[in-house]
């Protein structure tokens, strides 16, 4: 029998980095069934014996750190720094999970109340089972570990599915989990193309999908899960804000908004795309940004466009804006095959795709406002809501705006920040999607609450759940609660 295949090219010269199998959809049931039995076992290690196991894991990645980056570089044409920062972080994760699993999940008492005075209440949260994780291409270890590891923390097994254009490294990934935990499959990948994402989603053993993706894609795996009611946290990307204000660090503030923006040519999902500045710091901070960006080159501080069908939307941003905005540089000529280099734009209506849509290429729009509040207003304004940037010396009114950002996550005087702090959790609002990633927030993703309330005394004069309750228990309790609750506040 002929096993059908694919290949991984390297974005950047189009070379074939590897082949893999079109694992269909009984070859994803036959890996969910080793993994509902690898789950069993897994759970039943314990937190203890998981945390050992993880942490050695986080070592064998760490020793093969420059044998990854390199895959990663080779499956997505980023620069090999970028794909050592992504291990980094990645590591960073995993030990995280590791040594803050049992802390965040174990059983714990939960206070009663006065009408459980007589009860004992814990809470606990289990392993679901399986999990599947749909990964993308763009942080193709970063973004699926940020699920992976901490559903492995909580006990759980996982079938991981990567991007059809980078599955090497997703594949990779899982190979050397088995040197940590050689017994059973807990952790696997599958290959292929939409048809496989697609089995892994609707098959009813799996306890839950963490997927990354486009929103019009993720409508399209929340639509299989519902057959199963399989619960899903999906992360679709953003159209991330970057708000200057009146005192900002103008040229801390250009820096890191061309870092943000320009970093993996764009393709980032926390990235700048559109940036506010008020008025008072306008001029100076397009010189500086200006003045920056000349020096930035495509090809050598970031790579190519991973995705070629992505081009055609980064040209038709780029044509709307330059048409009704003014260029500061670039413009359709920077777009050339696989690489696009720099564009920024001021003065694009807001209506526009370019401002409106998610891009996902090395391109910026830039608005003029009166003052940080408008800048929040029109930041806000956006079917989006993963994250977003505010510069500003004043601590105070830095805090409240990025309280009051609609998005998942805010960094302050940074970018991306909060991404490198394990203990936060990561995931929007809107079309960004819902659930969380990273953190307690998500070790709790991977898991099922368990409540028990055991009975520790009979209540005297008091059976309330009974058919023997008698009027004068219930006129009793009436009384109590009154005299407890019964009085309004002003």
């Amino acid at each position: 029998m002929t096993t059908l295949t694919f290949d991984s090219l390297n974005p950047a010269t189009g070379e074939v980095v590897g082949t893999h199998p079109k694992q269909g959809a009984t070859a994803v049931r036959e890996v969910v069934g080793q993994a509902e039995e690898a789950a069993v076992w897994w759970a039943a290690l314990g937190p203890a014996e998981r945390r050992r196991r993880l942490l050695d894991y986080k070592a064998v990645l760490a020793g093969r750190l420059r044998e990854l980056a390199a895959l990663v570089h080779e499956e997505t044409g980023k620069p090999v720094g970028d794909a050592a920062l992504e291990l980094v972080l990645t590591i960073t994760h995993l030990d995280w999970a590791a040594r803050n699993a049992d802390k965040v999940l174990r059983r714990r008492r939960v206070r009663t109340g006065m009408i459980g005075v007589n009860l004992e209440a814990t809470l606990e949260y289990l392993p679901l089972g399986v999990v599947g994780v749909i990964g993308p291409w763009n942080y193709p270890v970063f973004t699926p570990m940020g699920s992976i590891a901490y559903a492995l923390a909580a006990g759980n097994a996982v079938v991981f599915k990567p991007s059809e254009l980078t599955p090497g490294i997703g594949v990779r990934m899982a190979e050397l989990f088995a040197e940590s935990v050689p017994e059973r499959p807990v952790f696997q990948a599958v290959t292929g193309l939409a048809e496989t994402g697609a089995a892994l989603a609707s098959d009813p053993r799996v306890k839950k999908i963490a997927f990354t993706g486009s929103t019009a894609t993720a409508k399209r795996v929340m639509a299989a899960c519902a057959e199963n009611l399989t619960p899903i946290v999906a992360e679709c990307g953003g159209k991330d804000a970057f708000i200057v204000d009146a005192d900002a660090d103008v040229r801390a503030a250009a820096d890191a908004c061309l870092w943000g923006a320009l970093s993996n040519a764009g393709q980032t999902c926390v990235g700048v795309e559109r940036v506010y500045v008020v008025d008072a710091v306008y001029e100076p901070f397009m010189r500086e940004l200006a003045e920056r960006v000349a020096s930035v080159k495509a090809g050598q501080d970031y790579g190519p466009i991973t995705m070629p069908g992505q081009l055609d939307i980064i040209k038709r941003h780029i044509d709307d804006a330059v048409k009704s905005g003014r260029t500061v540089t670039g413009g359709r000529e920077s777009v050339r095959a696989p690489y696009v280099d720099p564009v920024i734009v001021e003065d694009v209506p807001e209506d526009s795709p370019a401002v409106r849509e998610e891009t996902f290429g090395p391109t910026i729009t830039v608005r003029r406002t009166r003052d940080a509040q408008e800048a929040l207003q029109l930041a806000n304004a956006s079917a989006y809501g993963l994250a977003g940037t505010v510069f500003s010396r004043n601590t105070r009114r830095a805090m409240e705006l990025a309280r009051l950002m609609r998005s998942g996550m805010t960094a302050i005087n940074s970018v991306i920040s909060f991404a490198a702090v394990p203990s936060l959790p990561f995931g929007g609002v809107g079309d960004s999607g819902f659930g969380r990633i990273h953190g307690a927030d998500g070790l709790r993703e991977f898991a099922r609450p368990k409540a028990i309330a055991r009975q520790r005394f009979a209540l005297p004069g008091m059976n309330l759940t009974s058919f023997t309750r008698k009027p004068e228990e219930l006129e009793r309790l009436i009384r109590i609660v009154t005299f407890l609750h019964g009085r309004r506040r002003r």
